[in-house]
């Protein structure tokens, strides 16, 4: 694998296994980040389910710290994310360690093996207001969690978070809202927009033209990394979360298949016209 991810830091961004939001790619334009515009709630592909039967709701998920995919988002030049353990503690924590930790306005986010994050707000009295299944809840933290171990994720976005009694009122205030009411594609969306405030979390906050403005710098071993180009927060936040949830081992893999692809596509060509 070591000679793999040395590869993989060569790689030119048109080499990496993007495409077109058109579906259709063109060699003589800029390749762009995953365009994500008719993709559904992505919690819900992994809800309660363990192997095809549904999970006992107190068990707690296994979660390989170290499969964990390290990032960096920079719009721009300016760093407006980022996971690392340099930057913080990734340790997670039983839904009810995690109450004794929370404060009110906390950002929440809840991880297991196969599944992507789950994000909440903590609005005191053991309860949080969350996104799931395509509806804005208010349970308790123990149930939205079920079974999965979390972490406070206040400090993951670098933007400057709003009082957090205006997050607490930005997160009731939607509770009850469902399907096309709904101005967030996932549940990080949802309560990153609580925090912050900012319409780039939304749908169609920003206009998907022009240059990509956002990099997705994943980090790959300790001193080599990879970007990713996107043209809004929404598209990058998608990919990122389908990192999360197939791993750091399985994205390697994905990018060194791709460019054993890519060679054995150059190799033909070479050939035809020797």
């Amino acid at each position: 694998m070591g000679n793999q991810v040395e590869k993989l830091t060569h790689l030119t961004y048109a080499e990496v296994p993007t495409s077109d939001p058109t579906g259709v790619d063109q060699e003589d334009c800029p390749r762009i980040g995953v365009s994500y515009i008719f993709s559904n709630d992505d919690d819900d592909l992994e809800d309660n389910v363990v192997g095809g039967s549904e999970k006992d709701p107190n068990q707690e998920e296994n979660y390989d710290k170290c499969n964990e995919l390290e990032c960096s988002v920079f719009y721009r030049d300016e760093c407006v994310y980022e996971k690392s353990l340099s930057a913080g503690d990734l340790s997670t924590y039983s839904p009810e360690n995690l109450l004794n930790k929370c404060k009110p306005g906390d950002l929440v986010e809840f991880v297991a093996k196969n599944q992507y994050p789950h994000w909440t707000v903590y609005v005191g009295d053991f309860q949080v207001v969350h996104l799931h299944r395509a509806e804005i809840k208010n349970d308790f933290m123990t149930d939205a969690s079920q079974g999965r171990r979390g972490r406070i994720v206040n400090d993951v976005y670098k933007f400057k978070p709003q009082k957090p009694e205006m997050v607490v009122q930005n997160a009731m205030e939607q509770v009850g809202a469902r399907d096309r009411e709904l101005s967030w594609r996932n549940s990080e969306c949802f309560a990153a927009w609580c925090k912050f405030g900012k319409r780039e979390f939304k749908i169609g906050g920003e206009i998907r033209i022009g240059k990509q403005p956002y990099s997705l710098k994943i980090q790959l071993s300790e001193k080599k990394s990879h970007i990713l180009e996107f043209q809004s927060m929404e598209d990058l936040i998608m990919e990122r979360r389908r990192n999360d949830q197939i791993g750091k081992n399985a994205v390697i893999q994905e990018l060194v298949s791709h460019l054993h692809s890519e060679e054995e596509v150059r190799t033909d060509h070479n050939a035809h016209w020797d």
